[in-house]
């Protein structure tokens, strides 16, 4: 299996400056190569210019440049190039599709946040050490890092990635032939139901409570964006008070992003324990999410119908919150290191279908917590109900039963 960990660096005052100037060298041939990109395109019959051709000047741009380029690893350089040459792929497919091309941008020095290894030893070593013994991982250019190593890494070790988030600064270890961990069987199966108002309902009936992390903070990030705001557009960017007030919005969000993380490993670590099979609604949370479209009112030209986009919104808001793809990523993750099997159905019409006599009906789901059949009146936990049809379409109720 292929895995990835990540792991807090602790670098010393000299050795985080380093790491912001490899960040800011890093970008700056970023922008320079998606610069000579668009020249290139504009100004000379639109040629092409592709990653052969960039990395083949890498070598003179080094020897021009060696303070600012020289110093760090050329591998690491080529990582960005082909960072690049990926985005003009996604456009260009993007293109083809029909969809929104998005061409690739410039990136700010504050949004260029990750630098990559291809291979350990190649500019980069991960000093693999006990638990007991302190770890360092060596950067060329930057030197030796230690690092906050909270578990033992399995596998053989690819590439090395540095990230940076807010103030603090992660290391990610890409491994591969990662042995499995299975777990003893338990000979239990279950369908989840993945919601709002509970974070999911299993088939068992039992709920798991929605933590809310962004609407508990909520007042807390209010203000702190509020005050950013208040920062007029000609001084953004050029006083340490602005730079102050962007650090607080990031810190805010890191650590919801932080605690919505760590509730998603723990939840799921409990179903792989508890479940040898597992059945979720397939989701698209990207189509969930969309805002609706607007309805022009034929009476007034120019004007608009209402279309609910205020209470969409909030609905939005309480999705993305609670995180469910990123849950179901975890949740995949984890049952494969495990041994354990996860099922995903079709999601449609999971809370409307009676278990019992199979009628499909809105009327049925009463409320956003009841369920009651309007032709045999079977009754229950809309959500409850919801897992009990997704463990049917799975086909694993024989399981359950025996």
């Amino acid at each position: 299996m292929i895995r990835a960990y990540t792991f807090l660096l602790r670098p010393t005052a000299r050795r985080q400056v380093a790491l912001g100037e490899m960040l800011r060298d890093h970008c700056s041939l970023y922008n320079g190569a998606l610069q000579e990109r668009r020249d290139a395109y504009r100004h000379a019959s639109k040629t092409s210019v592709r990653y052969g051709d960039q990395s083949a000047q890498l070598k003179d741009i080094r020897a021009f440049d060696p303070e600012r380029q020289g110093r760090w690893s050329f591998s690491s350089q080529q990582a960005t190039l082909r960072r690049l040459d990926k985005a003009f792929q996604a456009f260009f497919r993007r293109v083809k599709a029909g969809q929104t091309p998005g061409y690739p941008r410039f990136k700010g020095v504050g949004h260029f946040d990750t630098v990559t290894f291809p291979k350990d030893g190649d500019g980069c070593r991960w000093d693999s050490t006990p638990l007991d013994r302190q770890t360092r991982v060596r950067l060329q250019g930057v030197g030796h890092i230690r690092v906050h190593q909270h578990r033992p890494v399995q596998g053989h070790v690819k590439t090395i990635s540095v990230k940076r988030e807010g103030n603090r600064w992660y290391v990610v270890l890409a491994c591969d032939d990662v042995p499995a961990q299975e777990l003893p069987p338990t000979g239990a199966v279950a369908g989840i139901d993945m919601g709002v108002a509970h974070f999911l309902t299993t088939s068992d009936g039992e709920h798991v409570g929605n933590p809310r992390f962004l609407q508990a903070m909520a007042d807390e990030l209010t203000g702190a964006q509020r005050h950013l705001a208040t920062f007029p557009k000609r001084t953004r960017q050029r006083t340490k008070k602005h730079r102050a007030a962007a650090r607080k919005v990031a810190k805010l969000h890191g650590k919801i992003r932080r605690q919505r993380a760590d509730f998603h490993h723990k939840t799921a670590r409990t179903l792989v324990r508890d479940y040898d099979v597992i059945a979720h609604e397939r989701l698209g949370t990207a189509g969930m999410t969309k805002s609706p479209a607007p309805k022009p009112d034929p009476d007034r030209p120019g004007g608009f119908l209402p279309n609910g986009a205020a209470a969409k919104a909030g609905l939005n808001r309480s999705i993305l919150d609670a995180g469910w793809a990123q849950f179901l990523g975890i949740l995949a993750n984890k049952a494969e290191s495990a041994g354990r099997l996860v099922i995903p159905v079709d999601a449609r019409n999971t809370s409307r279908t009676c278990p019992e006599c199979g009628h499909v009906a809105k009327e049925n789901r009463v409320t956003q917590a009841k369920f009651e059949c309007t032709v045999c009146g079977f009754a229950a936990n809309a959500d409850h109900v919801g897992a009990t049809n997704v463990l049917l379409r799975a086909g694993l109720v024989h399981c359950a039963a025996a």
